[in-house]
């Protein structure tokens, strides 16, 4: 049911009533398909996009590529584990290309993020190196495109 999947990870607030109508299925079928999804970890959760710009929240982004030796017998994996354990990894990707892994953090300053690059990531065994960039704006995250400010055209500033 890859259709159902992609209904549930554009819209999660989608009642099981909706999707069975969408999908030309029981209600009942719908349930126990999701369910099943979720016991066997193929639906990992459910979240909300939130344009944080437009609340009181003070925060920064950041995506850091990292370079690191991959461990005999494991690989990219244990050190992937422990850049996980981290509460400001938002996303850890394994990469092909130039780096190995894109780290995506937020902290509530850049000071918050070059202190988690230097003190909690770079020192982990097998890092070998990092580089930060912080995200100046998003204009679409997780399929959502994020509005526009309205620009005023007399003075060509945003209202």
């Amino acid at each position: 049911m890859d259709k159902l999947l992609t209904l549930l990870e554009n819209d999660a607030t989608l009642t099981a009533e909706e999707l069975a109508l969408m999908l030309k299925k029981e209600v009942g079928e719908i349930k126990d398909i999701i369910q099943k999804y979720e016991r066997d970890g193929v639906i990992l959760g459910y979240q909300t996009v939130v344009d944080w710009d437009k609340t009181d929240r003070e925060y920064v982004s950041a995506l850091i590529e990292v370079k690191v030796t991959p461990q005999r017998d494991r690989g990219f994996d244990k050190i992937a584990e422990k850049i996980t354990l981290h509460p400001e990894v938002k996303s850890l990707y394994l990469m092909s290309g130039g780096f190995d892994f894109t780290v995506l953090i937020e902290g509530k300053t850049m000071k918050e993020v070059a202190y988690f690059v230097a003190q909690k990531l770079a020192p982990i065994e097998f890092v070998t190196s990092t580089a930060t960039h912080f995200v100046l704006r998003k204009y679409k995250d997780k399929g959502v495109i994020y509005s526009a400010p309205v620009i005023d055209e007399r003075g060509n500033m945003p209202l």
